[in-house]
């Protein structure tokens, strides 16, 4: 089954509770502050089911059709088919809604690939896990991951307190399912989503165990509340404005579970310290996910980088060749990351031996995760050299533009030979959007640490190097020779 925008709309309509401040919004689809990003959450719904998109947005397997992001990849050919997934979508929002319908379902995917992992860990858990899969798949579902515990939390200093840890745990385990309370982070556009699900990419310590629950959780349960950081929607005057804040605000979101009932059949895995974090490694699931990501990433940089362009020439600049080197510079980082990510799909990878499912290439994806990582601020100021001081020269906003007397003087002031100055004005609020604004401070710190702090980016692409391969250069050289 493949859901329309309508339809879509209508399923989050559910009773579930979101905090804004503190407002409690009963319908996300229609508040001021969500209604817009809502609807272009729908508007991913309507085109991936559009007849032009199927080819590659439609798969079918035991005669069911579901989105391909939902595809467990058997081939490169699936990889290509998801890659061009994650491309229409990204393209769709210009890579600035992270965790669309696309992210989540990369990781369950992953995951499903090796229920036996999970039978083996918990009898019966790697088959709720195909389940859960097959209900996610079935009804095309929108789910986020909230894998984060609050930021404060230090274990020692809860102990022997009678203030309680705020990190979700398992309270008591029942018949028919486990009660969980507590909260976790981070929860970027569940405020949009059918349900999240609950695990740790985080280490857990021994003696936590309670904390290692991992279950897929409807977001209307009753219990669960969401806790909406501020959105810049409602900071978006007008689309003219702020053409980026005014649709494209995910949301980010903190979700407490006050003693919520998960029924066994949402859980796969309980109780395990060493598991809880590695399932998601010893498994496609975090390799398809941030694979998502680099896909993402890369039509977010084509945005900066024609924003780069136009503005230089609107400014009259591009014609400078210290300016041609600089666009130089951004065209060939554009290509080089298409470049990783290209290669990702090429060099793909059976990561399980004989299992029939594949991967992109984990070193390559983890390298591009790397890149994006630690350049995204620098490309922006890069952006923000070109741009100049051009945004801060415009009138407050183009309410102007509805005053005849104050339009013609802004048109005889601001506009160049070739631009109007209405037109100056909105190529420069776009601009200000993507580099100055509070969104724009957002996905800063959004692209710094979506896939967590930067050494672990480091210790990814540690992992995955091949030392023993590149060792062996050293020795071959040293085996040629010996002192006389």
């Amino acid at each position: 089954m493949l859901l329309s925008g309508k339809d879509y709309l209508e399923s989050i309509r559910d009773g579930r509770v979101v905090y804004l401040g503190k407002e409690k919004v009963t319908d996300v689809t229609t508040h001021p502050a969500f209604k817009n990003s809502a609807a272009t959450m729908a508007m991913i719904y309507d085109r991936k089911r559009a007849p032009e998109n199927q080819d590659c947005m439609v798969s079918e397997e035991e005669g069911e059709i579901f989105s391909t992001y939902y595809l467990r990849p058997r081939s490169k050919k699936d990889l290509e088919r998801r890659f061009e997934t994650h491309r229409k979508i990204a393209s769709w929002t210009y890579g600035l809604v992270g965790r669309s319908p696309d992210n989540f379902p990369s990781y369950l995917s992953g995951l499903a690939t090796r229920p036996e992992l999970f039978n083996e860990l918990h009898a019966g858990f790697g088959d709720n896990l195909t389940q859960i899969y097959k209900r996610c798949r079935r009804d095309d579902l929108f789910l986020s991951h909230t894998v984060t515990n609050p930021q404060v939390t230090r274990r020692g200093e809860f102990d022997g307190n009678d203030k309680v840890s705020p990190t979700l745990k398992v309270i008591s385990e029942e018949d028919d399912g486990v009660i969980i309370n507590g909260l976790k982070m981070i929860g970027t556009a569940a405020i949009f989503c059918h349900e999240t699900w609950v695990g740790n990419l985080q280490p857990v310590p021994e003696g936590h165990e309670d904390e290692t629950i991992t279950c897929s959780v409807p977001l209307n349960s009753p219990g669960v509340s969401i806790w909406s950081r501020k959105p810049y929607e409602t900071a978006a005057n007008s689309e003219f404005d702020m053409p980026l804040s005014w649709r494209y605000d995910e949301s980010d979101a903190a979700v407490l579970f006050e003693n919520v009932k998960v029924p066994w059949e949402n859980v796969v895995l309980h109780n395990n310290v060493a598991k809880t974090r590695s399932v998601y490694f010893e498994t496609p699931g975090h390799s398809l996910a941030n694979h998502q990501a680099n896909v993402r990433y890369l039509e977010k940089l084509k945005l900066l980088v024609a924003i780069a362009h136009v503005i230089t020439k609107s400014n009259k600049v591009d014609a400078i060749p210290a300016v041609q080197t600089t666009l130089g510079h951004l065209a060939a980082q554009l290509a080089s990351l298409e470049g990783m990510i290209m290669g990702q799909i090429h060099s793909c990878e059976e990561m399980v031996a004989n299992s029939g499912y594949f991967t992109v290439n984990r070193r390559y994806m983890y390298a591009a995760l790397h890149w994006c990582t630690a350049n995204y601020s620098k490309l922006c100021d890069t952006v923000r050299e070109l741009l100049g001081g051009g945004p801060i020269q415009m009138p407050a906003d183009s309410s102007l533009l509805q005053d005849p007397e104050l339009s013609q003087k802004f048109e005889t002031y601001w506009s160049t030979p070739d631009q109007t100055a209405k037109d100056r004005m909105k190529l420069l609020r776009l601009a200000w959007d993507m580099l100055g604004s509070e969104m724009a401070g957002r996905h800063a710190q959004y692209e710094k640490f979506y896939a967590g702090p930067g050494f672990i980016m480091n210790l990814y692409s540690f992992q995955m190097c091949p030392w023993q391969e590149l060792d062996g250069i050293v020795s071959d050289i040293m085996d040629k020779y010996d002192a006389v």
